[in-house]
């Protein structure tokens, strides 16, 4: 396997791909050429499925497929990582992009130039302040919205709109007019998908020093179970389709015709066409708004986490902002070929690892794979029944709810149920609103906590007050009051050491505080000492040259 990944000054610290080139072995190339292929059964009937979720023509899914693949293999720095078209992205550009090609494709420019930016500037930590529950309330919300988005399909209902609770009410008013093929067929593929995932999650691995019969019936059972992945290429349920077809009676409904051909390379559309006249490059960014905010920065959170979770678990490093880079480029080369805002696919990505991938060079198989089906399979996506891939949709998005969490915050800390039932429940209204509204909830008990930290008040000959966090300027009309208030209500008043322990960096604010607490406390006959001042703390009091400012290297010292 290529050793970790290390983080290299230079243009092996912008191409990944010299690091593990000049080593590969070919003992890694027969790997890499079974995973890519794997992962692009996989990739090619998911690519239709979620072109579907994002209301775009289901050829858009396979315009999105390929470049990231070829993109990531030269820029990405976890060698398991495959980037393509997701549910939550399709979710995303559904509510962005208005169905609209000439709008998602811009879309997905304008993110990759966004996305490339934070990385050429290290942004990357920005994503640190999307809280965990503000991410499970997310994907927890597009797991159900995206799941009842396919129950029209796997019923064979039609006209049924995409605003989550119309689509509910439609769906539950028209339910008469269910399709019994459709219907039988969407719920027989999600039976057997739910097998399939059961039967591999109980499956014992078997080891090297059992007999060669007990790993050969491994393998074949992994095999069969991993076949929901060759179930997604749902080839027989076209055939059966197309059997209907030539008898003259067709129950289910089709998938339809997809434009055969490679996409064309240009650059994306700055405007469109419209009955009143022509919509320019602003009224575009208008329209898309907040999603120009929301596409990019869940593009890099899905991609980057999808990586550290695999690099941990495979025992490498990745660079996140080179990661920030290598997705950032591939959309903005993606949408030179049609293709929408893509990010890192867990699913797949798990495919690829546990199909044994050695580098990023099963990508370029995976990508070759979908520009093959653009080429000369085309016309046998036609027989592919819309309930089959609804079921392949709803299979994929389910795991992604988790019911667990709100035991889990309630048990651990309740608080941070806030951010979490506000981001699910807004996010069934409209996605941009539960995230902002989640990100800013999570924001504000953020800010709660600095302005209000924990502080420890002991008595004795003085007054000993101990900060449980560090010291940040919201804080110190809080720290001033209880100060004052303690010292003051004491009999008699008494004078009070500060410990500093935890405080490793103040501001201009908290210096004006504090000279305003040590004259406060003076005019009744009190000082203030502070102790435990880390050097970076004591160089500001002292350039602040304080009245009355004294310090000790300890409590011990201080109480003497």
């Amino acid at each position: 396997m290529p050793e970790p990944c290390r983080r290299c000054p230079g243009l092996r610290g912008r191409l990944p791909v010299l690091r593990w080139l000049p080593r590969y072995s070919p003992a890694w190339l027969q790997l890499d050429l079974v995973a890519g292929l794997t992962v692009g059964l996989t990739a090619v009937p998911q690519a239709l499925a979620y072109a579907e979720v994002a209301g775009l023509p289901l050829q858009y899914g396979l315009y999105s497929s390929f470049m990231g693949c070829f993109v990531y293999c030269f820029l990405g720095t976890a060698k398991d990582v495959t980037l393509g078209p997701t549910a939550i992205m399709s979710l995303l550009v559904s509510s962005y992009a208005f169905h609209e090609p000439v709008y998602a494709i811009l879309l997905a420019f304008l993110s990759g130039c966004i996305q490339l930016a934070m990385g050429l500037l290290r942004l990357g930590f920005l994503l640190d302040f999307i809280s965990y529950p503000v991410i499970k309330g997310f994907t927890s919300a597009a797991s159900v919205t995206i799941s009842f988005n396919q129950v029209k399909n796997i019923l064979g209902l039609r006209g049924i709109p995409r605003q989550f609770f119309l689509q509910v009410y439609e769906t539950l008013r028209r339910i008469g007019e269910t399709r019994a093929g459709d219907a039988v067929l969407g719920l027989a593929c999600l039976a057997v998908l739910a097998g399939l995932r059961a039967m591999k999650s109980r499956l014992p691995r078997a080891a090297r020093a059992e007999p060669l019969a007990a790993r050969v019936s491994y393998l074949i059972v992994w095999t069969s179970a991993t076949a929901r992945n060759v179930l997604r290429r749902p080839v027989l349920l076209a055939c059966v389709a197309y059997s209907f077809q030539v008898m003259g009676s067709q129950p289910l409904t089709l998938t339809g015709s997809i434009p055969q051909g490679l996409p064309a390379f240009r650059l994306p559309r700055f405007s469109v066409a419209a009955p009143n006249g022509t919509v320019p490059f602003r009224s575009m960014v208008e329209d898309m708004g907040v999603g120009l905010a929301v596409v990019p920065l869940m593009g890099l959170l899905e991609t980057v986490a999808i990586a550290k979770a695999f690099a941990s678990q495979n025992d490498y490093r990745i660079d996140p902002n080179q990661e920030l880079l290598a997705l950032g480029f591939a959309n903005i080369l993606g949408s030179f070929v049609s293709s929408y805002p893509i990010t890192g696919s867990f699913g797949r990505t798990a495919v690829n690892a546990q199909s044994g991938v050695c580098t990023p060079a099963g990508g370029l198989v995976t990508g070759a794979l979908v520009l093959l089906s653009l080429a000369y399979l085309t016309s046998l996506f036609y027989y592919i029944p819309k309930a089959a891939l609804a079921a392949v949709i709803i299979s994929a998005v389910v795991p992604m709810f988790d019911a667990g969490i709100f035991r889990t915050l309630w048990r651990v800390k309740r608080l941070d149920l806030v951010p979490l039932c506000v981001t699910f429940l807004l996010c069934f209204w409209e996605v941009q609103y539960g995230i902002v509204a989640g990100v800013l909830v999570s924001g504000i008990l953020l800010l709660y906590s600095i302005a209000r930290p924990p502080i420890k008040v002991s008595e004795g000959d003085v007054l000993l007050v101990q900060l449980g966090s560090s010291l940040h300027f919201p804080a110190i009309e809080c720290l001033r009051d209880a100060v004052c208030t303690r010292a003051l209500a004491a009999s008699p008043p008494r004078s009070v050491i500060l410990d500093c322990c935890h405080i490793s960096s103040i501001d201009y604010t908290v210096v004006v505080g504090l000279a305003e607490l040590l004259q406060e406390l003076r005019k009744h006959g009190l000082s203030l000492a502070f102790c435990s001042l880390q050097d970076p703390v004591l160089q500001v009091l002292l350039s602040a040259d304080l009245e009355g400012f004294q310090h000790f290297p300890s409590r011990e010292e201080a109480e003497r």
